[in-house]
């Protein structure tokens, strides 16, 4: 009731105010007459005024929304046990919550949360838990972070291998993850059917990072609906994976060296948009998607002007499909499409290239000759080799002028 009292006040605070300010300006601005000097110190008061009371209506309107909804859910409200005023660590006590309460959904309001080490969640099943955030809800790492491992560590302990036992199915939804510049941002360490969602991770010299995985190295999350944004540095990278069988679909990620690196296999990517737009430094080894591991499986990817598009290691085999790659600046000089430090044993179907034409542009450039390789249906403009021709097969499409 005290709230929602503070919140009629705020509101009235609101009203009078809108009030006196359309007093002073007028609606006719042909009979609009003012003295500033006169007048300074009445609205500089009345901003004051309008100030407070959009923080007391902020801050009346957003606690019993957030807490009450997760409250009627029966989740445990992080907020009733640490401070969320982004000024105190709360490291330790963000721990001892999810240590002290298993099989549970732990929810966090919008708030920041400060922490200084990493947060780890139970692997096991008995243990796990359910992280779930509010839209505005940050963690975000101190400015004195020494840590090399990731902010949240999923499966971080109580390593377990279980898929029977109910709890299994651990995840982490919404809000934003903040590394303030030092930090990682998630990890995957153990477990199975991890899931990732709907989540911002901000500033992280590492975004995602998927460890080598309970079973057998496999590691069966899936991670969706994500947006990451790095460092910018030639060390930092969007996602990382070691750990096979994954599903990738719906991220957006930007200011990084490296978007995706997969050293495993058997993992499935849809609808991945890696951006670069750093200083340009060691720019020929950028990369959007180094595929390290082979068997992977890329639909409707984009590579956005990383010097590299797809690079592939060695002899490995990739299927990629509706895939595309475009470039908007010349600033870097060379512009690839492909490139494998072996043989091209890749299959690339319904391919297009967005070459500018003031630049050096290879579809494909390879270490070794041969492979059982396949470009079938290809989209391209203006190349400087035709590396590529040797693995045509089907139709082959050359765009009557660039885009530029």
């Amino acid at each position: 009731m005290k709230k929602m009292f503070k919140i009629m006040a705020a509101v009235l605070a609101v009203i009078v105010i809108v009030i006196s300010v359309s007093g002073i300006f007028g609606a006719d601005r042909g009979d609009f007459s003012f003295n500033y000097g006169d007048s300074h110190n009445e609205i500089a008061a009345m901003e004051r005024e309008f100030d407070a009371a959009l923080e007391v209506a902020e801050q009346a309107a957003a606690s019993p929304v957030n807490v009450g909804a997760g409250a009627a859910l029966g989740y445990v409200i992080v907020t009733d046990y640490v401070s969320n005023d982004g000024k105190t660590d709360v490291a330790d006590a963000l721990q001892a919550v999810i240590d002290e309460n298993p099989n549970r959904t732990i929810y966090f309001p919008d708030g920041i949360y400060l922490i200084s080490k990493p947060i780890c969640t139970p692997a096991d099943p008995r243990k796990s838990v359910d992280l779930q955030l509010s839209n505005y809800a940050v963690i975000r790492a101190t400015d004195n972070w020494s840590s090399e491992e990731a902010m949240i560590r999923l499966g971080g302990k109580d390593a377990a291998n279980d898929t029977h036992t109910p709890g299994s199915n651990y995840s982490l939804t919404g809000g934003i993850i903040d590394g303030s510049g030092k930090a990682n941002g998630i990890s995957i360490d153990s477990g199975r059917e991890t899931m990732i969602q709907k989540v911002s991770i901000k500033h992280t010299p590492l975004g995602i990072h998927v460890k080598y995985g309970a079973n057998s190295s496999s590691s069966d999350a899936d991670i969706s609906d994500i947006n990451i944004i790095g460092t910018g540095g030639t060390d930092s990278i969007g996602i990382f994976v070691e750990g096979f069988d994954n599903t990738f679909t719906n991220i957006r990620i930007g200011n990084v060296f490296t978007g995706v690196y997969l050293k495993s296999c058997a993992n499935s990517l849809r609808n991945i948009h890696p951006l670069y737009y750093s200083d340009y430094t060691d720019y020929e080894n950028s990369c959007g998607f180094l595929d390290e591991g082979g068997n992977n499986v890329y639909d409707f990817c984009y590579s956005d002007q990383f010097c590299i598009a797809f690079r592939i290691v060695g002899t490995r085999s990739s299927i990629y499909d509706n895939c595309f790659c475009f470039w908007y600046s010349a600033a870097g000089g060379r512009e690839i499409a492909f490139e494998t430090d072996g043989k091209f044993n890749s299959v690339v179907t319904n391919f297009r290239t967005g070459f500018r034409g003031d630049t050096e542009n290879s579809v494909l450039v390879v270490g070794e000759a041969g492979g059982y390789g396949v470009f079938d249906n290809l989209l391209t403009g203006s190349v400087s080799d035709i590396t590529h021709r040797f693995y045509k097969k089907g139709g082959l499409i050359w765009s009557v002028k660039n885009i530029f």
